[in-house]
């Protein structure tokens, strides 16, 4: 395959963890599930529609779902908040931010005659 949206090796190692199945019960799964993270990365990356997914990855009604149930799950959540954490700490911050700030310059506002 080789696209872009691919996950490396270092990152598969990293995202792995999440997506195993021990211990559950079960046939296992049909594709490589580092092959559905690819199609569902292609699809995020790329913009384009489920359906057309390239050949080379799994049926897009088998990638979707499989979307869906990560998602349903609070699987990619889970993943993107710790993603967070470790990018903070990599960067010498807390993993929690210890305060939050809100400029009112951010925000526009403007009154119309006659309100």
């Amino acid at each position: 395959m080789g696209y872009a949206s691919d996950v490396t090796d270092a990152e598969w190692a990293m995202l792995a963890p999440y997506f195993e199945r021990e211990g559950k019960p079960g046939r296992p799964p049909k594709y490589p599930v580092r092959t559905m993270v690819n199609a569902c990365l292609y699809v995020l990356k790329t913009g384009c529609q489920w359906r057309l997914l390239p050949k080379d990855f799994p049926p897009w009604d088998s990638v979707y779902w499989h979307f869906r149930r990560w998602r349903d799950s609070g699987l990619w959540h889970v993943i993107l908040r710790d993603l967070h954490k470790l990018s903070r700490k990599l960067e010498g911050r807390n993993e929690q931010p210890s305060a939050g700030a809100v400029d009112s310059q951010s925000v526009k506002t403007s009154r119309k005659k006659g309100i």
